[in-house]
């Protein structure tokens, strides 16, 4: 999904005329951290309550603050993760979307990009989850793929981090069944260090299952 397609058309963007005390019930109004200043369909910068809130005059206008804009934004034809990762180096619940020619597009909502962040990595998907950790050396998608699908399952969604300090690499696996217990069985059976893994354990159904039996058995 491009950044274009996430554009949420209720942001208001502000004018270098308006006044301090306007923005700030802007984003009282809209509950965001910073609103996009705009002249002549230019984008010029995003302007945070913060320096708003240092302002002794509201009727200031924000032309003034110019020496205190953030020049940060996406371009509208790129994968929307680049808009994520603005929000979170600029710690801004507004993401500005612009094209080549510095024209304001319109602007992301932090809370629309973490809507489609959870959809992207497939959290409204059921299914189980396992977490492992290994050298970045001993990654392999294909054996990760041939353990998973000889167990009958598929991966839906797969994601990778490296650890900043030891560089060990953390992989989670998104599966598409609920019953994971013979997938964990068969990566610990490889060697591999699974630190984590969640969803229903069938093993420990079916030795319950079986204990009920034989205690109905002694019963008799």
């Amino acid at each position: 999904m491009l950044t274009i397609d996430l554009i949420n058309k209720n942001i208001p963007r502000l004018k270098l005329q308006d006044t301090v005390g306007k923005a700030l019930q802007l984003i009282v109004d809209y509950k965001v951290s910073h609103l996009p200043v705009v002249s002549e369909n230019k984008f010029v910068g995003l302007l945070s309550e913060e320096d708003l809130l240092d302002q002794d005059d509201e009727k200031t206008p924000v032309e003034l603050l110019q020496k205190n804009f953030t020049f940060t934004s996406v371009q509208h034809n790129v994968h929307f993760l680049n808009a994520v990762n603005c929000s979170i180096q600029f710690d801004t619940t507004v993401v500005p979307v612009i094209n080549k020619e510095n024209d304001f597009i319109g602007a992301i909502t932090s809370r629309d990009l973490l809507k489609n962040l959870g959809n992207f990595a497939g959290a409204d998907e059921i299914g189980g989850i396992i977490v492992i950790e290994m050298l970045p050396s001993q990654f392999s998608i294909s054996e990760i793929s041939r353990i998973v699908e000889s167990n009958d399952c598929s991966i839906l969604h797969l994601n990778t981090t490296i650890h900043p300090i030891d560089g060990i690499l953390t992989l989670t696996i998104h599966l598409n069944k609920r019953e994971i217990a013979t997938v964990v069985a068969t990566f610990e059976r490889y060697d591999y260090d699974v630190t984590y893994f969640y969803g229903n354990e069938k093993f420990d159904n079916e030795i319950n299952s079986n204990y009920q039996h034989l205690m109905n058995f002694l019963d008799i």
